[in-house]
């Protein structure tokens, strides 16, 4: 059966353009490991590519959950995988493309799930009300600074989970992340990434098309449709901020935009840390004018 590829790195450095170019090389499909572009509606502010764009290349993992919903892991690591190996059993490329890093590793790695505890998760729900994520990330630090250092502080969820997976197993929450080894049907991790100042470019030229393609009449449709109850949904960039204005008054807008590009460039530095971790994968200059063919060649050299 056919080697996959799966496409990892920082958001904006190309990631979708190349997974298309391998595709039609390969008779490849693709199969999303972005967390935000699960979710149906959230279109634009993921940069999720339209249908149209597509170029008839079949994709998954796209457009399956509605916004309020909460995506996991352990879902995802379900569908995905059955995703893959229906793509293998057609002789076709699985090619995954996204930067959400522990889906990815959800994907191809030997990635358990700590049971709950109900009372436990109740409890630390219950102070995230009263204090705030940021004080809870801050105990979390402490506790496990290396799970702190991987989950924003602000989502609450997921410090919570961490919380509670620390306290019930008595072990760090890293600790149920599974060491890098062969990846599932040997895998090549592909990462693209560009010089840092191009990128920042690129993502404040991204944010103006979100904004010129209509992402505030987007978000205010989610609204309408429960966005700021999902769990998982209203966290994501540019829909988090665009929430926090709701009268859409310019000046706000505005400074939303640059908020925005800051969170962007942040989530950037986030990626950066989490797929440079990983020795396995093969890093590439985005901006290379024979990128297809390196990564054609390093596929080859694995075989």
């Amino acid at each position: 059966m056919t080697r996959p590829i799966a496409l990892v790195g920082p958001t904006a450095t190309g990631k979708s353009d190349l997974a298309l170019d391998l595709a039609a090389r390969l008779d490849g499909e693709i199969v999303n490991t972005d967390a935000m572009q699960l979710y149906r509606g959230m279109d634009i502010g993921t940069a999720k590519l339209p249908l149209a764009e597509r170029r008839g290349v079949p994709h998954h993992l796209l457009d399956v959950l509605d916004v309020t919903e909460t995506a996991t892991v352990a879902a995802y690591q379900r569908d995905a995988r059955a995703a893959v190996d229906a793509t293998r059993r057609r002789e076709r490329t699985p090619i995954a493309v996204g930067g959400s890093g522990l889906y990815v590793q959800a994907l191809l790695d030997d990635l358990a799930f700590p049971g709950t505890d109900p009372a436990v998760r109740e409890r630390l729900e219950g102070e995230l009300g009263e204090v705030g994520p940021a004080v809870l990330h801050g105990r979390l630090a402490a506790l496990d600074p290396e799970a702190a250092a991987s989950i924003l502080p602000s989502n609450g969820r997921r410090i919570v989970r961490a919380l509670e997976v620390v306290e019930i197993t008595g072990r760090p929450f890293a600790a149920s992340l599974p060491r890098p080894g062969r990846p599932r049907h040997d895998t090549l991790l592909v990462g693209l990434d560009r010089d840092t100042a191009e990128l920042d470019a690129r993502i404040a030229t991204r944010v103006d098309g979100m904004f010129d393609a209509g992402l505030v009449a987007e978000v205010r449709a989610l609204e309408a449709r429960g966005l700021r109850a999902g769990e998982t949904a209203s966290r994501a960039v540019g829909y988090r901020e665009i929430l926090e204005v709701p009268d859409d008054d310019p000046a706000r807008l505005a400074e939303a935009r640059r908020r925005i590009v800051v969170a962007t460039r942040r989530l950037v530095r986030r990626q950066r840390s989490w797929f440079r971790r990983d020795d396995r994968v093969r890093w590439f200059d985005a901006a290379s004018p024979t990128l297809v063919d390196e990564v054609l060649t390093a596929l080859r050299e694995g075989s």
